[in-house]
């Protein structure tokens, strides 16, 4: 039986950069995920080829979460590899209800980066690889938790591993979460998101926007050169139909749905997911703490779900490290209380607000419509408030 510090399920963006962060703290880590990311950039990381196709699953990573990952060192390759900057960020529905933010306004270079998930994970796993600190056991599977005041032992196939904690950052359908007897509250919201990469007419822009169409929004997330993504709201089974389009129908649809501003495009690659909200009771029981989707999964809207899921890393360590300063034991419960006391609420606040912007956007028409224009022209001309709305939402 091996013994460990900390033991993290779940090996994807969040997963990984919790165990690089804690293992900064010089704790012995043991990493558990069912498989391990692309081997070709963990094996041969000089040879991305940047002109290659995007993949689907593109995050809008926050100033707030460069600064995390830069700190930790993923920052660095993820920027080797391929990153886009956008400066800008606007809303609106029709006419003077428009809102624009700019990087300007919180006297940043830019407001954030389009960065394609799998490189951030890779960039974490190549940091993982550079500890000494940190054992990877992968492909394996949790399967079982002794979950106590003292400590944890965790079973994976025929392996046993001891630890004073046990991350839980196995996403949405979190494993752990379940085998820790973690309760839920959450939602269905009888939308789909579907996304569609697509080389457009213009060349690389440095605005992200959401325009909201009959009370769906569709976004445009800008890609280098003459790419990006775009994500499309709706009903599932006008999802499902979308999804079944060639793409020549798909592209036509577009251009008919899509405002006039996205010009001409043809569609590279399309998927889509369904929209679920979870949120789990307690982020903490015992010596199990969970992290990102596993403690919460949130609408995309805003695409602030993987930036939540950092700013609980940078708590945890934060947390974590301030323990072991001060002489408290790092696994006991009123110091991860703090992380949860810390995170908890403020993720709530992000997931109500969003909520709250979803469903007042789903009103077709009558007083609601005319009192979100009125809001979106009048965020455009909030000054100092607006700023700090911004500064916010990028993490600062």
């Amino acid at each position: 039986m091996e013994k460990f510090d900390c033991l993290v399920i779940g090996g994807g963006m969040v997963g990984a950069t919790t165990a690089v962060a804690l293992a900064d703290l010089g704790l012995k880590i043991a990493l558990v995920d069912t498989h391990r990311p692309d081997s070709n950039l963990l094996d041969n990381p000089g040879d991305y080829d940047q002109q290659q196709d995007y993949n689907l699953r593109v995050s809008a990573v926050s100033l707030g979460s460069e600064q995390l990952l830069r700190s930790l060192r993923i920052w660095q390759q993820v920027q080797l590899w391929r990153v886009t900057p956008y400066r800008r960020l606007a809303v609106w529905e029709q006419g003077l209800s428009y809102a624009e933010f700019h990087c300007d306004q919180i006297k940043q270079s830019h407001l954030g980066h389009m960065v394609e998930n799998h490189l951030i994970q890779a960039a974490a796993w190549l940091q993982i690889k550079a500890r000494s600190n940190i054992k990877v056991f992968a492909p394996q599977k949790l399967s079982k938790i002794e979950n106590r005041e003292d400590g944890i032992t965790a079973t994976l196939g025929d392996i046993t591993i001891e630890s004073e904690i046990l991350v839980g950052a196995d996403g949405g359908n979190s494993m752990v979460r379940n085998l820790a007897k973690i309760g839920t509250s959450g939602w269905d919201y009888q939308h789909s998101a579907m996304l569609i990469n697509v080389k457009t007419e213009q060349d690389q822009q440095d605005i992200t926007w959401q325009h909201f169409v009959n009370g769906a929004p569709v976004a445009f997330l800008p890609l280098s050169g003459n790419r990006a993504s775009l994500v499309w709201y709706d009903k599932p089974q006008t999802i499902n139909e979308l999804v079944n389009l060639s793409s020549s129908q798909l592209q036509q649809r577009i251009i008919e749905h899509f405002p006039k501003r996205l010009g001409n495009i043809e569609v590279i690659d399309k998927g889509a997911f369904p929209l679920i909200r979870r949120h789990a009771n307690q982020y903490v029981k015992n010596r199990v703490v969970l992290v990102g989707d596993a403690a919460h999964s949130i609408n995309p809207l805003a695409g602030q779900g993987v930036n939540m899921g950092f700013k609980d890393v940078h708590a945890l360590q934060e947390v974590i490290a301030k323990a072991i300063g001060s002489g408290e034991h790092y696994a006991d419960a009123s110091v991860l209380r703090r992380y949860e006391k810390q995170r908890r609420n403020d993720n709530l606040l992000m997931m109500t607000t969003m909520d709250l912007i979803y469903r007042g956007f789903k009103q077709p028409a009558g007083p609601i419509k005319l009192l979100r224009n009125l809001g979106l022209f009048g965020a455009q001309r909030m000054g100092p408030i607006k700023d700090k709305v911004l500064a916010y939402a990028c993490g600062l």
